[in-house]
């Protein structure tokens, strides 16, 4: 069947979803001549009709249908999923080398009555925000700051939980001149040995080196319309087709599905969303979220600190190992 783009689906919902609150508003002012008996049934109907466009779409998305749904504008992005399942959140700021770098944020907070440490990419919703979050694209002082509150978490034994949402590290002169190369791969190497519970969840985009940076872990989770890949699909295109257009079919070639990562074996759990995606409803996106990660962090705190750096090792390290039927390894 052809299958509209998650653009297209998104206006043809919200213009039933305005018609539908308009026809509840009437029904609520009794005054109103329009308010008749059959009005309610009406917006049953219309209910019912909005689930089954719901269902119909949702069950034939193509990975750039994905790669929308986690770029979405009204996604939950990390302070949104800090607010909801955190509590006593104390924000640090500054890589105590360059400044501070809004496209990270990292502090100490408690999750299910741990003392923990979260770290997130932010983006922003509106222009004075992106540009102070830089749309994402984190700087080499984000990873600074993030391997520095870590590596203090680690010291007072508390686990470690990031939210990983940009599509890639900035990638601008001044990142490069400040060792954004140098900076990702720093914080991969001290991650793989800090001594406590690392569980990162990708909420929206995981992109690249810029994902990598802060996903080092013992846990990998992904919320179901999430994308997770090496690169950006239009910079995919742009390499192999010299066709930016080609972006939907680089998106397949990519594999960057939070399906395809759990069958390739890179993430460990897909964390459902409410159907239409994050966006649409952010509770029921919270508790099955805060749920998983309560659920691994119980396991992974009775480890012991040798256990925990091991498991994290072994599980990189088996990253793109296959085997045929007959149990060689390919």
């Amino acid at each position: 069947m052809s299958n509209p783009t998650i653009i297209d689906f998104e206006k043809s919902i919200a213009e039933l979803d305005s018609n539908l609150e308009k026809l509840r508003k009437i029904v609520q002012d009794r005054s109103n001549p329009q308010n008749t008996i059959e009005l309610p049934l009406q917006i049953q109907g219309l209910e019912q009709d909005r689930q089954t466009i719901l269902r119909d779409i949702f069950a034939h998305l193509t990975p750039w249908d994905n790669v929308l749904l986690a770029r979405h504008e009204k996604r939950p992005y990390t302070l949104d999923v800090i607010a909801a399942i955190f509590e006593d959140f104390e924000e640090l700021h500054g890589d105590r080398l360059y400044g501070d770098d809004g496209a990270i944020v990292a502090g100490l907070a408690k999750f299910a009555g741990r003392n923990v440490a979260v770290v997130g990419h932010q983006k922003g919703r509106d222009i004075k925000q992106r540009q102070l979050r830089n749309f994402g694209y984190a700087r080499p002082e984000g990873y600074r700051k993030a391997i520095r509150v870590m590596r203090m978490a680690a010291k007072f034994n508390m686990p470690i939980i990031t939210l990983v949402d940009t599509p890639a590290a900035s990638a601008d002169i001044a990142a490069d001149e400040r060792g954004i190369s140098a900076a990702i791969a720093w914080n991969m190497s001290e991650m793989s040995q800090l001594p406590v519970p690392i569980i990162s969840t990708v909420i929206g985009e995981g992109g690249s080196g810029g994902a990598l940076g802060i996903a080092v872990c013992n846990v990998a989770l992904m919320l179901e319309h999430s994308v997770y890949s090496v690169i950006p699909p239009e910079g995919c295109a742009a390499i192999l087709w010299r066709d930016p257009d080609k972006k939907a079919e680089a998106a397949k070639a990519l594999n960057l599905t939070s399906r395809r990562a759990l069958e390739l074996g890179i993430i460990d759990e897909i964390v459902p969303e409410p159907l239409g995606g994050a966006h649409r409803d952010w509770g029921q996106t919270m508790a099955p979220l805060q749920r998983a990660i309560t659920a691994h962090l119980d396991r992974l705190c009775k480890l012991s600190a040798d256990e925990l750096v091991n498991q994290r090792y072994a599980k990189f390290r088996g990253i793109g190992s296959f085997f045929d039927e007959s149990g060689a390894g390919a």
